[in-house]
């Protein structure tokens, strides 16, 4: 049963990710490699900040939230001058600019050493010592995100992003800051993504550099694909089949 409860919480950290991509890929047409960036600031915020400074989950989730959103910004001024392919290659060098940070700054992230013994969340001082009750945490979590994802991609905001993302010349002769609203997506989806890192780092209890590689990036950016673009529902599906597929084919043979 633990094991059915590990992939449920991992599936449900992965539903994060993919919806929380799906809105710059999918709703915005903006082809970013570098989700594993954001995942991993959440996740290194968490793990120093309780670790080291004492702070409590919800807490250091909230400053890994704004450092992402912090790093979003900055990283969609640059990016927002580009399109295509330049802008996924830009994205591509955030994600091994910041992967390279974790791995070097040893003396903040401790390198390839990683950072063990992150505690879990603790609610109203009672502490989550189960499995059990970290996937209710995961999954109050992802529905959060669910809530979120829907409410931009249905208001006026998301019919912008889909405009970019169809013409985005044509919603600047009417006067729409279409750099502005790419930058704001941004950084949405990057403060999602560091809350999945806060999920992970406290319920793995040890996080490294490896974790945050672009090779993560592109398995993030492959579940959005396989789910479909511009769909917060297929994001949850493609995350379920990603995590599930392995462990399937460990009893083929």
């Amino acid at each position: 049963m633990e094991y059915v409860i590990h992939l449920a919480v991992m599936s449900a950290i992965y539903a994060i990710l993919g919806m929380s991509l799906n809105l710059v890929v999918g709703y915005a047409g903006l082809l970013s490699v570098t989700h594993a960036a954001f995942y991993g600031i959440g996740a290194y915020a968490v793990g120093i900040l309780m670790v080291s400074h004492g702070y409590g989950f919800f807490g250091a989730t909230v400053v890994g939230m704004a450092c992402a959103a912090v790093a979003a910004w900055f990283i969609g001024i640059v990016s927002g001058r580009f399109k295509g392919d330049y802008y996924a290659l830009v994205s591509f060098g955030f994600n091994i600019i910041v992967f390279s940070i974790f791995l070097n700054v040893q003396s903040i992230t401790r390198g390839p050493l990683g950072i063990p013994g992150i505690p879990k969340p603790e609610i109203f001082g009672a502490a989550i010592r189960t499995n059990g009750q970290f996937l209710l945490l995961s999954i109050a979590f992802a529905l959060a995100t669910y809530a979120v994802s829907q409410w931009v991609v249905t208001s006026s905001f998301g019919r912008a992003l889909k405009g970019i993302r169809e013409d985005e010349d044509a919603l600047k002769v009417f006067g729409y800051d279409t750099a502005r609203y790419k930058r704001i997506v941004f950084m949405i989806a990057a403060m999602l993504a560091a809350v999945a890192g806060s999920l992970f780092a406290s319920y793995i209890s040890y996080i490294d550099p490896s974790t945050f590689s672009l090779n993560e990036s592109i398995f993030i950016l492959s579940l959005v694909i396989l789910g479909g673009l511009a769909n917060v529902n297929g994001s949850v599906f493609g995350a379920i089949f990603f995590i599930l597929l392995p462990e399937i084919l460990r009893f083929v043979g």
